[in-house]
């Protein structure tokens, strides 16, 4: 779940006069289902939302919750595997996490980190892990190093100057240790804004598309200028429906290494202004969907206009993943799960087949960064 989502579920408790726990990920010891970062939140009467595992420690997670409701002072909790059958609570991928467990406030740091999300803007989050007279205090700072909130006086402004290239490099979290007459440690996560996807034709296909992209946590585009296609009846979860024409659309809006172009409507009307724009920035993904056969005449097309090799080979067309896609909504599922691969770097092949996951199977393979000979 974006940590939008999470942010408006604690908000509407908050208003119902609930109390609230928050469970953070901090750090990770080998494998782990989620990554640092991740989120669990619950209520006093049981309401939840998020998670910090698989759903092995969630259970006991929540009883430490209450207690941290109880007490109001937050905790930090490891956990592995504590039992040979992997029974008892804790991972059964082998690793090890740390969650810090604390109560909910909404101070400064957060009311600004909601701010932020729901401006899509990008904001840090720091709380403080030591010493413990400090753990659980929050801090926030947006990339002009605005703060908001205070961890210590003493070494607020340092967090920032060590930290802020977090939020340059996309969004990311880490654990900071920070020198001085006593340790600090700060764990500061970069919520970077989402990344867009912006879809050019309003068709069938990208109805399912959009909405997946939703979930995912694509802040989402449908540009056509054709109102009876371009709807918001077809598209209620749609963040932007722009009833423009690819070019007008796409000239006004900041095309950088966040946003996704795909265009759907198989035509060059609609498809060469949208790619030629998109081949023009730096965007991380261009789509087409369509036959080899008809991509040949928009790379003609795209040729007259200027456009080299070089360029063209940026558009992934045929579009999507090799699933044997026929439906819609099979179609959508392709193209997304090839758009994750290309934000991860990752090949979009099997896991069985991963090297990572099969080393026997890759002996040849060499995993990981290694120097040397």
């Amino acid at each position: 779940m974006v940590m939008r989502e999470v942010l408006k579920k604690i908000d509407q408790w908050i208003e119902a006069g609930e109390e609230v726990a928050l469970a953070t990920l901090i750090d990770t010891h080998g494998s782990s289902p989620r990554p640092a970062g991740a989120r669990f939140c619950c209520t006093r009467t049981g309401q939840m939302v998020g998670s910090v595992s698989s759903g092995c420690i969630e259970g006991d997670v929540f009883e430490r919750a209450l207690e941290v409701m109880r007490d109001e002072q937050p905790t930090i909790q490891r956990y592995g595997i504590e039992a040979a059958d992997g029974i008892a609570v804790g991972l059964s991928c082998g690793g090890e996490v740390d969650v810090l467990i604390e109560p909910f406030k909404s101070d400064e740091a957060w009311q600004a980190v909601v701010k932020a999300v729901s401006d899509r803007q990008a904001i840090a989050h720091c709380v403080a892990l030591e010493p413990n007279d400090l753990q659980g205090r929050h801090m926030a700072f947006d990339e002009s190093g605005q703060r908001y909130g205070s961890i210590h006086p003493g070494i607020d402004a340092s967090i920032v100057e060590q930290t802020v290239k977090l939020l340059e490099d996309g969004g990311q979290s880490q654990i900071e240790e920070m020198s001085g007459a006593e340790p600090f440690r700060v764990f500061v996560q970069a919520l970077a804004p989402p990344p867009r996807l912006l879809v050019i034709g309003a068709t069938h296909t990208a109805m399912p598309l959009v909405e997946m992209a939703s979930t995912l946590g694509f802040e989402t585009f449908v540009i056509d200028p054709r109102s009876p296609f371009a709807h918001r009846d077809r598209f209620p979860t749609v963040d932007h429906l722009l009833l423009e024409w690819p070019d007008q659309a796409l000239s006004s809006l900041t095309l950088d290494r966040r946003c996704h172009i795909l265009t759907l409507s198989h035509d060059l009307k609609f498809d060469i202004p949208a790619l030629a724009c998109a081949l023009r920035s730096p965007v991380r993904y261009i789509g087409a969907l369509g036959s080899r056969r008809t991509h040949a005449g928009r790379l003609d097309r795209l040729r007259e206009l200027g456009f080299d090799d070089v360029d063209l080979v940026r558009i992934h067309t045929p579009v999507g993943l090799d699933l044997g896609a026929r439906t819609p909504e099979e179609i959508a599922l392709a193209i997304l799960a090839e758009i994750v691969a290309v934000r991860h770097e990752r090949t979009g092949q099997s896991l069985r087949d991963s090297p990572a996951m099969n080393p026997r199977a890759h002996s040849n393979t060499r995993i990981g960064n290694q120097t040397g000979g």
